[in-house]
């Protein structure tokens, strides 16, 4: 039985709209301490939201693998193929963009390759929902949940075994230096002060799980329909895979940026019990009003509109307005964007600045909106 489920494009839509709200401050010096990720271990409503993005990848996935099964080997792989490759390199192609930048005396020069990071959002996107792909078409429900703990358990190990005397901490997970000699420092984040990607290979393997986590959540719908008995497996599981993630956390904490399994089956517990709940309202008792048709609409274009959510900014970066000089004598500039946030939003509330920035991250999303808004009425869905 293949049921529509309103409430998984919403709960998609409204993974999407966070992640676009959490990425687009007026201020990354101004913000609220829940849109900012925790500092190493621990998890934040904003360390929420990628893992529940990947999350809704595998629920999705549970409505088209049947179609790939049955299509045959070649168009699997052809399939799955084209479709990492794609994401990944739209998420290489936005580290780079647009090509140029402003250098300390205000002429346009070429960003070289040389420093371009090779991993982000969108590539993790791809990489997982590869590896939990092949996993799900050759081991089926019960061998791909079974190939998931054994995943999470093994990266447990690998911490461990690598580094015995500090496995989880920033300098001494064993990941960075394999992600060093595969990727190269040059290629790698640096936001920690230091060459560490938290979009990296190593930390990709429970995330990988994740997906896989989601599709067995999105099977398990689909296998059971619009039940009583599925809304209430639904949420034992999620209440379950909660209490299993804090349990896991005494030993193997949470921590996004390394990814741990502990985190996985935390968020996807929180993201299962987040789920039934939306399915109740929605499904069950029909409610349907403006929110969740705000966030059904990001949800139908959702990794395009998060794509432009990158590359708007990135463009607007070139165009400079002049904002007078700086103590000492040198012209100061903003884009459109920084100029909107500086003279329109910061001083709405000037004793403080976090209620300004979180006002540009809601027109942001506004603006963001408007954008899927349009593309929906007109029937456009870029599926990637």
């Amino acid at each position: 039985m293949n049921q529509r489920f309103y409430s998984l494009d919403v709960f998609r839509g409204a993974t999407v709209a966070l992640m676009i709200l959490v990425n687009n401050p007026g201020s990354w010096s101004h913000i609220f301490p829940p849109l900012e990720h925790a500092p190493w271990h621990g998890v934040t409503p904003t360390d929420l939201v990628f893992p529940f993005f990947l999350f809704a990848v595998g629920n999705a996935l549970a409505f088209v693998m049947p179609k790939l099964d049955a299509a045959g080997e070649a168009a699997f792989w052809k399939k799955i193929i084209k479709r990492s490759l794609l994401i990944f390199f739209i998420g290489v192609f936005l580290n780079w963009f647009p090509f140029i930048k402003y250098n300390t005396e205000g002429l346009l020069v070429a960003k070289p390759f040389e420093n371009l990071r090779i991993f982000g959002v969108l590539q993790r996107i791809a990489v997982c929902y590869f590896f939990a792909s092949v996993i799900i078409h050759y081991l089926k429900v019960r061998g791909s949940f079974v190939a998931g703990m054994i995943i999470l358990l093994l990266y447990w190990f690998l911490c461990v075994a690598a580094n015995p005397a500090d496995p989880f901490s920033l300098t001494g997970w064993f990941g960075t230096n394999i992600d060093k000699a595969l990727l190269g420092e040059n290629h790698m984040y640096k936001g920690e002060g230091l060459a560490f990607d938290p979009e990296g290979l190593m930390n990709s393997f429970a995330a990988i799980v994740q997906v896989i986590l989601g599709y067995l959540v999105g099977n398990y719908i689909i296998q059971k329909g619009k039940t009583a008995e599925m809304l209430n497996g639904l949420f034992v599981a999620g209440c379950v895979l909660v209490f299993a993630g804090l349990f896991w956390s005494m030993a193997f904490p949470l921590n996004k940026k390394i990814w741990t399994s502990s985190y996985t089956i935390y968020t996807s517990g929180l993201a299962v019990i987040i789920l039934s709940v939306m399915i109740y309202l929605i499904e069950f008792k029909g409610r349907k009003g403006l929110l969740s048709r705000f966030f059904d609409v990001f949800g139908k274009n959702a990794l395009f509109i998060f794509a432009m959510s990158g590359l708007i900014p990135r463009t607007m970066g070139l165009i400079r307005i002049s904002n007078g000089v700086t103590d000492e004598g040198k012209a100061k500039f903003l884009n459109p964007l920084s100029w909107f946030y500086e003279h329109l939003c910061k001083p709405v509330f000037s004793s403080d600045p976090r209620i300004g920035s979180f006002i540009y991250a809601v027109c942001f999303i506004a603006m963001m909106w408007f954008l899927a808004w349009v593309l929906d009425k007109k029937k456009i869905y870029i599926k990637v």
